[in-house]
């Protein structure tokens, strides 16, 4: 399993999906999963840019995991879990229980005044410029607990520049995470 980090905007669902695609992987975003959900108290508190309780993130990542091995996807790139370091503690125990590993954490990095430009275009419910500058502190709150706890358990985590074209940071992801150089490099 492969953990992309990044703040709202940084592209880690694009760049997730992009690597799937590429390498025949599933890719999973619990916040995709918990957006596509038909339950409007969750709506609701999607909007505020809150986040959403242990609990229900824990049902909707463990549901879609099994949904993964079942279709026999070969490796699994996850954007948006954990991000608590409880989320944190959790996620490593489950994949101790299932004899799984996570193999690597990618921290795509991106400057807060690039993601306020980012967002303006993507244009979701929740993107209003408040509750964007109140992801942007609960990341910068609750993730540097969260890879620290990795670091503990010797995860491998790697900072990559989230800037440029979309191919441009795709292309460092690949060589990353997969191991071969691109074009490019």
């Amino acid at each position: 399993m492969i953990l992309l980090f990044g703040p709202t905007g940084a592209g880690k669902s694009m760049q997730g999906q992009m690597l799937a695609v590429r390498m025949g992987w599933k890719w999973l975003s619990t916040g995709q999963m918990l957006r596509d959900s038909n339950d409007e108290k969750l709506n609701e508190l999607l909007k505020t840019g809150e986040l959403i309780d242990d609990e229900t993130i824990y049902r909707v990542f463990d549901e879609a995991v099994k949904d993964a091995k079942a279709n026999d996807f070969p490796k699994i790139i996850v954007d948006g879990f954990p991000r608590t370091k409880e989320q944190a503690e959790w996620l490593a125990n489950h994949m101790e229980k299932s004899g799984e590993e996570i193999e690597q954490v990618v921290v795509l990095e991106v400057p807060e005044t690039e993601i306020m430009k980012r967002l303006e275009k993507r244009g979701r419910m929740e993107d209003t410029p408040e509750t964007i500058a109140r992801r942007m502190t609960i990341y910068r709150q609750k993730m540097y607990p969260v890879l620290g706890s990795f670091a503990e358990d010797d995860v491998k985590i790697v900072h990559l520049d989230g800037t440029g074209t979309a191919g441009e940071v795709h292309d460092r992801l690949y060589a990353e995470v997969v191991g071969e150089p691109t074009d490019e490099n």
